[in-house]
């Protein structure tokens, strides 16, 4: 395992105006390094071709890393054929995207079986997904499979979920990790502590490998450990509390992965929030 021991931390930044015009504006305003981005609308299923001097500029920025959040709505697990063929349009048109503007990742929702049981929902989700991986290949950035909260009948949710997923897409390597910390925190896992924190690093590591983890959403939680609530506050206003967020810059699994936050903003909380989190990235890195 190699990684940088310096994790750039920024935010999803609104695009509104163009994504680099105004995605990197923001990013300057709020002292973000790093950045996450939709290319379309999350919560539809239209999508729109980018403008290639908006994509150029904001690639050309290497100092700045950036990713792509897929819509909402895609879910590889639904019984539904056709959302099933709507959640791969859209998928594979994020990728594409994501080639286009120099994407470390596109991070996806995990998806839910909606009915019938999770071994349905991850057959389903392989019969989709991983055909797509195999077409695709390095053509495009990877897929940041996102756990979520645990609500209803999710595919995955805790660290040990990811291993049966991963499992179903024959740990192709195209298929990689995006962390929430409100999700995985809504999902059981106790880090309101540093040693909680590293406690559920560990168990990543035991269980997936540092290797495929290229993202963390950095979020605090309205909602207590373990409401399979996705909640998402300030750091530290909420349940987790700022101070175990400094385990990130320092594990193993997670120092030099970019953190992205997607605290409720506007700019003023959001440039809080990453100042936060640079003084305890100083403070446990000294840099």
């Amino acid at each position: 395992m190699t990684k940088k021991t310096h994790s750039p931390i920024g935010a999803h930044v609104p695009v509104s105006g163009g994504l680099a015009t105004k995605g990197l504006a923001y990013a300057s305003e709020i002292g973000a390094e790093t950045v996450q981005v939709f290319v379309g609308n999350p919560r539809g299923w239209a999508v729109t071709d980018g403008d290639p001097a908006e994509d150029a500029a904001l690639r050309e920025r290497t100092d700045i890393p950036n990713f792509i959040h897929a819509p909402y709505l895609i879910n590889l697990g639904t019984p539904d054929d056709a959302v099933g063929d709507k959640s791969l349009s859209a998928l594979e048109h994020a990728l594409r995207r994501g080639a286009d503007i120099g994407a470390g990742g596109v991070v996806v929702h995990t998806g839910s079986a909606v009915r019938g049981g999770r071994d349905e929902g991850l057959a389903r989700m392989r019969d989709r997904l991983l055909p797509l991986l195999k077409r695709l290949g390095d053509s495009v950035p990877p897929v940041l499979l996102e756990p979520m909260a645990g609500q209803g009948q999710v595919l995955c949710a805790t660290v040990d979920d990811l291993a049966g997923y991963l499992d179903a897409l024959d740990w192709h390597p195209r298929a990689q990790v995006c962390l929430d910390t409100c999700h995985v925190f809504a999902a059981g896992h106790d880090i309101s502590s540093r040693e909680g924190m590293r406690t559920m690093l560990d168990r990543f590591d035991e269980v997936v490998g540092a290797d495929r983890l290229k993202l963390i959403h950095a979020n605090d939680s309205k909602a207590e450990c373990g409401s399979n609530k996705d909640r998402h506050e300030n750091i530290g206003v909420g349940q987790i509390g700022a101070d175990p967020f400094a385990e990130l810059f320092v594990h193993p699994v997670t120092a030099g992965v970019p953190l992205t936050l997607e605290t409720p903003g506007p700019a003023a909380p959001h440039a809080k929030d990453v100042q936060k989190l640079k003084e305890l990235r100083t403070e446990v890195t000294g840099s």
